[in-house]
């Protein structure tokens, strides 16, 4: 179970990549909790497939399209995949990448949660609030 759940979240990590939404949305649950803590104008809790979508577009409108994910690593046990990962944008005039811990818990498979803790708090709500 523990590798079906791994294999699920890499490819929705493969799809958000390649600007896949339909396939991102398969991977998550209709109902799905997402969870980014902060105090950016990106930090909130994000409730279904609409608020999340729109968590997305608001990512990218706020970096002009230069959000990536670089996955470092992942490791999966139970219902939980941890993903080890780097987060990079741009905004004008400034660069910024931190490392970050995304939690996935997975049921019936469909990702059905998503905390993300950020490897520098403060320089990531100063990035996204500039």
């Amino acid at each position: 179970m523990s590798t079906d759940n791994l294999e699920l979240i890499r490819r929705g990590y493969d799809a958000f990549s390649h600007g896949d939404v339909a396939t991102v949305l398969e991977v998550l649950d209709p109902d799905i909790s997402w969870h980014v803590p902060g105090r950016s104008p990106l930090s909130g809790d994000y409730n279904g497939h609409d608020a999340v979508v729109g968590f997305f577009v608001k990512t990218q409108e706020l970096a002009a399209g230069s959000f990536s994910i670089e996955i470092d690593d992942m490791l999966a046990g139970g219902d939980r995949v941890v993903v080890l990962c780097t987060v990079s944008a741009q905004r004008p005039g400034q660069e910024w990448s931190s490392p970050e811990v995304h939690v996935w818990r997975v049921s019936n498979g469909r990702a059905v949660e998503f905390r993300e803790y950020q490897g520098d708090q403060q320089g990531e709500d100063e990035f996204w609030s500039r």
